[in-house]
């Protein structure tokens, strides 16, 4: 018997692929990846590259990979099930017995708090449109949102007393499985209550699309405003965000992070639905490593009163030190993103998004609003702190336009930021070069030959139905068969992503745990870590499927061709395989 994927996933979220290499490895950043010398072959320039976005390892010298059970597994010469062993004892995971059924009671009561969390969803959504909810109807009329955003976050209302737990008893479901989801609280009479009654209710959903808790606001003016579920068997509000399940089915290359639930729920309404909201409490590096491996730009919106100006500068350090590229929202007018977008519409919002500012920006922005630049002593202090500032730049480009812009608009010689950021660099040794990466090639053994561009394109198939499954998979699927795949070890994996995405598995990222064969495993890292140059993912996909449409025909055309040379066809054989040729060119002819 194996342990289950969840737990597994807990393990290995527990355990970040960086960490735990560096520990064998010097690794160096270079862009969004780290990289140092392979562990597991002689080399003298670094080809090992780890990436934190997607938690795996891959050498481009020796072509092994996978993630960190895999590094672990192999680094220390022990089988699979003791390196997720030995990360779980490091995470502090405690592992079940396996047993004859396959699982332990704790993950089986994890399970039935998903079922409950996802029963309790549904009701008060449903709740929301019956005339009970009344004052909640009347809430959700005044901040103007539409029936497809109430669906689209499973919006609801919550009863009164026990009406929960009495639905719920009736389902079958047991007092401690309904404790457990924390839905339900227990007097000391020994009564059940509901622990959301009577507010507008927000269900926290994971990247799986699973319900792993609740937000209920008031409708009066009672307190406290917003309650939560508490942290549970499922739930742990430092490791999610609010939306990023339906903000993940548009376009995330940018996203906005944002203090509450409804200032997510309202911009997704005015048409900005790269908005996700870091559910109340100060940012997480668990919830950093999320933004980073959902959007290759974070831009912070969070309250422009003091208690958000010190969540911005946490999470600009925390965004900073995984190495995302992460932007400041600077509004007037209003004191958070929800209050901008109505008062002043999408569009004007937009704009602002787009002048977001860098980090560099906003730390020297904020450091001259706490300074008098008027008084020398000020001034003297505001260079010594941009010149710490300035001097983790590592790009020199980069360093170079910040530091003519500060000269520039704050009055201090080049030469002065210069020498401040001299001094720093030699009292810290700096000066180490930035480690190149280079291109790796394309090469990756083959079980079966097939030419350089076929191979290429089979690879990008598999990139774009791992990466982004929502836009993808369904066209693919409906013009790719398996059969086009010239790979017999493409076909494996094509097959497999092919059903797991049938059965609505959207969490593909994880494709490497389910092969075993350790020549897959290192062939999807190779995949996952290669650098395809998309620019235009829609496009892409309909290259794509172009191509293939006239492989396709033009296999057609051949087999006609072949058949149209035999002697023994009969007029009326031969007359309908013309035809069928003439079509086929015509098709040809308009794919050019």
């Amino acid at each position: 018997m194996r342990y289950s994927d969840e737990l597994i996933d807990e393990i290995k979220n527990k355990n970040d692929i960086v960490d735990i290499i560096s520990q064998y490895v010097v690794l160096k950043r270079s862009g969004r990846n780290f990289f140092g010398l392979c562990p597991f072959h002689k080399e003298k320039s670094p080809s090992f590259s780890v990436s934190p976005d997607k938690q795996i390892f891959h050498c481009f010298g020796c072509g092994v990979g996978g993630n960190v059970f895999h590094f672990v597994s192999k680094i220390e010469n022990i089988s699979f099930k003791e390196s997720l062993e030995t990360l779980a004892d490091k995470a502090g995971v405690e592992l079940p017995i396996l047993e004859n059924d396959g699982d332990s009671k704790i993950l089986a009561l994890k399970s039935k708090v998903y079922e409950i969390n996802k029963c309790a969803a549904e009701f008060y959504h449903e709740n929301l449109y019956k005339p009970t909810a009344k004052p909640a109807q009347e809430y959700v009329k005044k901040r103007k949102l539409d029936n497809s955003t109430l669906k689209s976050f499973l919006i609801g209302y919550s009863g009164n007393f026990n009406e929960l737990y009495m639905l719920l008893k009736q389902k079958g479901y047991t007092e401690e499985e309904i404790l457990a989801s924390s839905l339900v609280n227990k007097t000391p009479e020994g009564k059940y209550i509901d622990r959301f009654r009577k507010r507008l209710m927000f269900p926290i959903q994971d990247v799986r699309g699973r319900v792993i808790a609740f937000g209920g606001r008031v409708l009066d003016d009672s307190k406290p405003k917003y309650i939560n579920s508490p942290e549970n068997i499922v739930y742990s509000k430092g490791r999610h965000l609010y939306g990023l399940n339906v903000a993940k089915k548009y376009e995330t290359k940018k996203i906005i992070i944002v203090e509450g639930y409804m200032d997510a729920v309202s911009l997704h309404q005015r048409g900005i639905h790269n908005v996700v909201a870091s559910l109340g409490t100060a940012m997480t590096e668990a919830q950093g490593r999320l933004l980073r491996k959902s959007s290759e730009q974070i831009i912070i919106g969070y309250d422009s009163d003091g208690a958000g100006q010190v969540a911005t500068q946490r999470g600009l350090e925390i965004l900073q030190s995984l190495g995302c590229d992460v932007r400041v929202l600077q509004i007037e007018g209003a004191k958070d993103p929800d209050e901008f977008v109505v008062k002043y519409g999408p569009e004007r919002l937009e704009k602002q998004v787009e002048k977001a500012i860098s980090l560099v920006e906003y730390k020297v922005k904020t450091l001259s609003k706490n300074l008098n630049l008027e008084i020398a002593n000020d001034k003297i202090k505001f260079l010594k702190e941009i010149a710490k500032v300035l001097s983790k730049i590592e790009n020199d480009i980069e360093k170079e336009v910040y530091i003519d812009k500060i000269a520039k608009e704050y009055a201090i010689s080049k030469e002065a930021i210069y020498a401040e950021i001299g001094k720093l660099e030699n009292i810290n040794n700096k000066g180490s070069k930035i480690l190149e990466r280079t291109k790796p090639k394309l090469e990756v053994k083959q079980n079966n030959v097939i030419d350089e561009q076929t191979d290429k394109r089979e690879k990008l198939v598999i990139y774009l139905l791992i990466n982004y499954p929502e836009k993808s998979y369904n066209i693919i699927k409906k013009n790719i068969g398996i059969i086009d795949f010239k790979s017999k070890r493409n076909q494996t994996i094509i097959k497999k992503l092919y059903e797991e995405l049938e059965k609505g598995n959207s969490n593909i990222s994880n494709i490497i745990d389910w092969f075993e064969d350790e020549q897959i495993i290192n062939y999807l890292s190779w995949i996952l870590a290669y650098d395809f140059e998309i620019t235009e993912i829609n496009k892409c996909i309909s290259d794509l499927i172009n191509i293939y449409a006239r492989e396709n025909a033009l296999k057609q055309r051949n087999e006609i061709i072949k058949r149209l040379e035999k002697d023994n066809l009969s007029k009326e054989e031969s007359s309908e395989l013309e035809k069928m040729l003439n079509e086929i060119i015509i098709k040809l002819a308009k794919m050019k």
